[in-house]
């Protein structure tokens, strides 16, 4: 890593929220820096131990994100510029995986076959068949 990961980017790093390439740069610097990973214990101890600053309840819990749904209406290309231009900001610069990862079944979603679509209605439909009650 050119620079020394700061301690915002090691919890990032333990929340897994870091695009994959940041991610493995980190983790390349661990092994090649047994301080760092020191570092890491260290914060994964603080966790541990139920010591949270306001960043970490924050970056966890996911608080920025945007909503499937909104994700969805992003997809469907409905959102307001404002909003669509964060969901852009947060995938493509934040490089947020989980909202990635939720984009990428929503688009797998969309264009699933119809038969398919049919196929999943039918098994739902019947794995809850025997547990309505008939009035």
């Amino acid at each position: 890593m050119s620079q020394r990961p700061s301690q915002s980017d090691l919890e990032a790093y333990l929340d897994e929220g870091l695009p994959t390439a940041v991610m493995a740069r980190i983790e390349q610097a661990l092994r090649d820096e047994p301080k760092l990973a020191e570092q890491l214990v260290a914060i994964n101890a603080r966790r541990d131990a139920g010591v949270h600053s306001l960043g970490e309840i924050w970056r966890r819990h996911r608080l920025s994100c945007p909503s499937r749904e909104q994700l969805g209406s992003f997809l469907l290309g409905v959102l307001s510029a404002d909003i669509a231009g964060f969901v852009r900001f947060h995938l493509e610069v934040s490089g947020c995986r989980t909202c990635a990862a939720n984009l990428d079944d929503l688009k797998n979603r969309q264009v699933d076959e119809p038969a398919a679509v049919d196929s999943r209605r039918k098994k739902y439909f019947h794995s809850s068949a025997g547990h309505l009650k008939r009035k």
